[in-house]
């Protein structure tokens, strides 16, 4: 079933961005925002920066930017602010992805927008943030997480140090906080005709994603009358997150005869299936652990035994026996094979290559008994200017040609 109006039909934002933050309104673009992408008359760099570059465009520009329409205004022209004004008085949101202050030296600071609209809720994204030491500095998307404790550094083999491969986390998570926060906005304002001025850096969502280990280490400051490990441990203290995790037994990575899989047996009930299952009760009978959460930690007798066991098996063995016998085993994938998982292909579907210029991952959230539409294709640099003019302004071609002529278009 396909329903009539996408969840966010009728939210229009206006973004003003360049790079990697853009993403805070592909989010809501996905779920059927229109959203309006002003550029500069040269166009958002975005297009030329990381690899891959597919058919001359980036990789990022195309997932970033893909659901949008391209508008070029040059926001030095006074006529060009006048026709920004214009948008900001139709619109629900206006995004600033950029450093702090960059739309109000132009004159389209949150001041000036909410006297035309008061409704309007005026988000910025940036690095680091509008407030602290680190506001002005010039950053791009891996700071974030170095900054944030996340990639620890490397050395080649010639004592080099270099960045290590990691998930980036405060390029992807910073939007997504920031999307939840405009939405959150935009319903208090349409209760009570009052917009909001909000900032989201990605620095402080990559270190709050990783809450967990610095909360942990925050914690450890206290006491051990305080604060201990868990009852399965006998309250000895562990390392903070999955560092904590290398001593495991019951919980851990083992190779299967192709690869490798992880185990996930710190119940008691899994673990005993998981013994049943393999036909080995006696290390259950010898090793029975606690209830919960017990990884057996350091058992490195029982670790040589779980060692042979699941080299007997294929990976896909190993999952197919996790499902029939109810303990937990799950697959090791790769950025490159996880396209392979029967799960990921399931779950999300490429958008195809001929409609968005590379194979490209939908939206993670579904909407049950509806399909979404798929993006349109990331613009070119002002391929919507004059569509975007006569739809939400009600343009003619007379006030376009007067707008041209005034360099506003660039």
């Amino acid at each position: 079933m396909s329903h009539s109006r996408p969840p966010l039909a009728g939210l229009r934002v206006i973004e003003s961005s360049l790079l990697g933050p853009g993403a805070i309104t592909t989010h809501l673009a996905d779920l059927g925002a229109d959203v309006i992408k002003v550029e500069s008359p040269a166009g958002d760099y975005i297009r030329e920066m990381t690899w891959p570059i597919v058919e001359g465009v980036s990789l990022l520009h195309l997932h970033v930017s893909r659901g949008k329409k391209s508008l070029t205004l040059d926001l030095k022209n006074p006529k060009a602010v006048e026709i920004y004004l214009e948008l900001v008085k139709t619109a629900d949101a206006v995004v600033e992805a950029m450093r702090p202050g960059s739309l109000a030296r132009l004159g389209l600071g949150y001041e000036e927008l909410k006297r035309v609209n008061p409704k309007i809720v005026y988000c910025n994204i940036s690095g680091y943030g509008m407030t602290g030491p680190y506001k002005d500095m010039p950053s791009h998307g891996i700071a974030y997480d170095t900054w944030a404790g996340l990639v620890p550094p490397a050395y080649d083999e010639e004592g080099f140090c270099y960045i290590s491969e990691h998930a980036s986390m405060g390029i992807h998570a910073g939007p997504v906080f920031g999307a939840l926060g405009i939405l959150a906005g935009v319903i208090r304002a349409r209760e009570t005709g009052e917009g909001c001025q909000m900032e989201i850096a990605q620095s402080d969502a990559a270190a709050y994603m990783d809450w967990y280990r610095s909360e942990s280490w925050k914690a450890y400051e206290r006491p051990e009358s305080e604060v201990t490990g868990n009852k399965s441990d006998d309250y000895v203290r562990r390392a903070p997150g999955t560092a904590g995790m290398k001593e495991g037994v019951r919980y851990q990575m083992y190779d299967s005869s192709d690869g490798h899989v992880l185990f996930m047996a710190s119940e008691k009930e899994f673990w005993k299936n998981f013994c049943e299952g393999v036909g080995r009760l006696d290390m259950f009978e010898r090793w029975p652990g606690s209830k919960f959460a017990d990884h057996a930690r350091n058992n490195r007798e029982m670790q040589r035994e779980l060692r042979e066991i699941f080299k007997s098996k294929t990976s896909a063995e190993w999952i197919a026996f996790s499902n029939e016998k109810n303990t937990p085993i799950a697959p090791v994938n790769t950025p490159k094979t996880i396209a392979d998982d029967p799960q990921f292909q399931e779950r999300l579907p490429w958008y195809p290559r001929d409609k968005h210029g590379i194979e490209m991952l939908p939206l993670p959230l579904k909407v049950i008994d509806e399909k979404l539409p798929a993006p349109s294709k990331a613009p070119t640099v002002g391929e919507h200017t004059e569509e975007v003019l006569r739809r939400v302004l009600g343009w003619d071609d007379a006030k376009i040609k007067a707008a041209k002529g005034s360099g506003a278009l660039g």
